[in-house]
């Protein structure tokens, strides 16, 4: 039985030229499968790309998983099956079984269009309508301010399938629409903007934590369907609440029903291993110079921000995709045709994914995970950069994890890991992250990571977390973290969210609300992220004591922070610190305040600016910095 395709398409001859030119942009719209009524009957429209089959069919419930039950056509050269179905519609199960005379490949894949999946180990694609009445105008009407670079932007990254979970209930994960009220209620009572879900793209292996992508158009099964997904999306847009996508274009698994070897060749990936297999994740590199891959990913993308809302992409393993010879010993890797170690393919689809990004959301962001020194990640393309509006900053976060695992009475030697950052902090658009990359895998939580007696660790786990709120650079904080959890994150449990009946954890937790709040609250702490007239040293010399001191001011205000921060169990009184203005400066934070479990020192709410030049400047005040501490004081012009 073959199915009708002879004057019936959803591909118009210039989808076609767009496709096979890598510049199509919304294949979602054409390709997989959409129900569809033609001649007054009911079915279903399928389109899969597959240029080395010999024949195409698709498989199903709807005629018993016939594997050779009903064939597509082949849509002149273009490498496109396509057909009409009578009869299935939405939520019907199919696969493609696909057949080529390579090596006699004989095969069932799922659908790389797919909007829905059946939840693994199942492996099947599932007919979808996506259509949903969506209730955010308002916070789509006003995300471009919400997602500035001159806005404060405070990232809580998430597992969704472990940030809660149900005890009563058998250790069940919360579903989508479960998720979205106890999220939303949570993020905003902690000050936080914006959430960042790891990956939800269907992936086989919940153990990969979604980084291993089979369905790039499909939000996994395992938590609901699309709907559940916008609705989840739809109530944090309602509660204020920003979302950001980790998408995963670096590689992707060699699961028989995913895109590797699609159609008995190397459809998607590099047939050379040396360009097309990852030696440290064993999945498969995507062959970024084809053009119908560059148009699969564009299309996969712009998906996200088109049909599900999302206000932002945090692109994994950037650094991965730029260097061809990333985790490659000298024999295992092959040079760009001008020698070098760059991916030209992967950098142009970079900068072509950002341009059509912010081309056709430019009230959103992407953000990019790259952990080398590659020149340029968050500048413009039409400057020489890549384009992403902002990048992790991982030089940051190796060197203060390092400082701060350090005893407080070797410190003093290590006083250039938390200075050096200013000598590059405004060099890119910079986020402060603590993801979840640093808490698995044996590094231990951050609890674990700190020095000292139960106290001092969580005295210590404030001072890090004041210190990453009051540097220049947009924040993120990976779940659990706000309150201290002893334990490695484990995907399969939920947080610990029993451990704050006791003191010091909801005390930390209470510090993380407070400062953030404080953070997205003056402009002074957020503005000027990005430039380096937001931020001035007070002292970065006091290495003997292990304290440093800044400001922080904002472009349309006329307040200064002052943040004072000692590294050492040792509190020190009458320490004088030089300020640019007389006047009384408010203590608007203190880390070591009893309600945070600290030790109750401090300045009794403010400090007297004396006339007394110090530091360089005519005025200074006498202090006294509590031990493991952070004190934020504020002078309103």
């Amino acid at each position: 039985m073959s199915a009708d395709s002879q004057d019936f398409s959803l591909l118009s001859e210039d989808d076609i030229y767009l496709f096979n030119e890598g510049s199509h942009l919304r294949l979602y719209d054409k390709m997989g499968a959409h129900p569809v009524q033609k001649n007054g009957h009911d079915g279903t429209y399928f389109a899969v790309w597959a240029p080395n089959a010999q024949h195409v069919f698709v498989t199903g419930d709807f005629n018993g998983w016939e594997k050779r039950g009903v064939r597509l056509s082949p849509r002149k050269n273009s490498g496109i099956w396509e057909g009409f179905i009578p009869g299935p519609g939405q939520g019907a199960l199919y696969k493609y079984h696909i057949e080529s005379n390579i090596r006699r490949y004989k095969i069932e894949k799922a659908d790389p269009f797919a909007f829905h999946s059946e939840t693994p180990p199942k492996t099947a694609s599932i007919v979808w309508d996506l259509s949903y009445t969506w209730k955010d105008r308002q916070w789509m009407d006003g995300r471009g301010k919400a997602n500035g670079l001159d806005a404060p932007i405070s990232i809580y990254e998430v597992h969704p399938g472990s940030w809660m979970r149900l005890p009563e209930d058998n250790n069940r994960h919360l579903s989508y629409r479960e998720l979205a009220p106890r999220l939303a209620d949570y993020v905003n009572d902690m000050g936080f903007t914006h959430v960042e879900l790891m990956p939800v793209m269907e992936h086989p292996f919940y153990g990969s934590w979604g980084y291993q992508v089979t369905g790039y158009f499909a939000p996994t099964s395992r938590y609901g369907t699309p709907q559940d997904f916008m609705y989840m999306v739809d109530y944090l847009h309602q509660n204020n609440i920003g979302v950001i996508l980790d998408w995963v274009p670096s590689h992707f698994p060699n699961d028989d029903h995913g895109l590797g070897f699609f159609d008995g060749s190397h459809l998607y990936e590099h047939a050379d291993p040396r360009r097309g297999f990852h030696p440290d994740w064993k999945s498969y590199i995507f062959n970024y110079g084809r053009h119908e891959v560059r148009s699969f990913l564009l299309s996969s993308a712009l998906f996200w921000l088109d049909k599900y809302h999302v206000d932002g992409l945090r692109v994994d393993a950037v650094a991965s995709m730029l260097y061809l010879d990333y985790s490659r010993k000298k024999d295992e890797w092959v040079p760009n045709q001008f020698g070098g170690r760059e991916n030209l393919d992967a950098i142009s689809f970079l900068r072509r994914f950002n341009e059509e990004i912010y081309l056709s959301y430019p009230d959103a962001q992407t953000i990019a995970e790259e952990s080398t020194d590659w020149p340029m990640v968050s500048r413009p393309t039409y400057v020489g950069g890549l384009g992403f509006g902002m990048k992790w900053d991982m030089g940051w976060m190796h060197d203060t994890l390092e400082y701060f695992s350090k005893d407080p009475v070797h410190r003093k030697y290590h006083h250039d890991k938390l200075t050096f950052r200013m000598l590059y902090a405004f060099s890119e658009n910079f986020v402060l992250s603590l993801s979840h990359d640093e808490v698995v895998h044996g590094k231990s939580s951050l609890t674990g990571k700190m020095p000292g007696d139960d106290w001092q660790k969580f005295a210590n786990l404030r001072l890090l977390f004041s210190c990453m709120f009051t540097q220049p650079g947009k924040k993120l904080l990976f779940m659990g973290n706000e309150f201290g959890q002893w334990k490695e994150w484990d995907h399969e449990r939920s947080l610990d969210w029993h451990l704050l009946q006791y003191a010091p954890h909801s005390g930390l937790q209470k510090l993380v609300g407070d400062i953030a709040r404080l953070y997205r609250s003056e402009p002074a702490l957020y503005e000027l992220d990005f430039d380096a007239g937001g931020f001035e040293w007070v002292d970065c010399n006091d290495a003997m004591h292990s304290v440093v001191g800044y400001l922080r001011r904002g472009s349309s205000t006329e307040d200064v922070f002052l943040v004072s921060l000692n590294f050492t169990p040792l509190p020190h009184s009458g320490y004088r610190v030089g300020v640019p203005r007389g006047g009384n400066w408010i203590e608007v934070l203190n880390s070591d305040a009893a309600e945070y479990g600290g030790s109750g020192q401090g300045n009794l709410g403010a400090a007297e600016a004396e006339l007394k030049s110090f530091h360089g400047r005519p005025y200074s005040l006498s202090i006294t910095l509590p031990p493991l501490a952070a004190l934020i004081f504020k002078s309103s012009g």
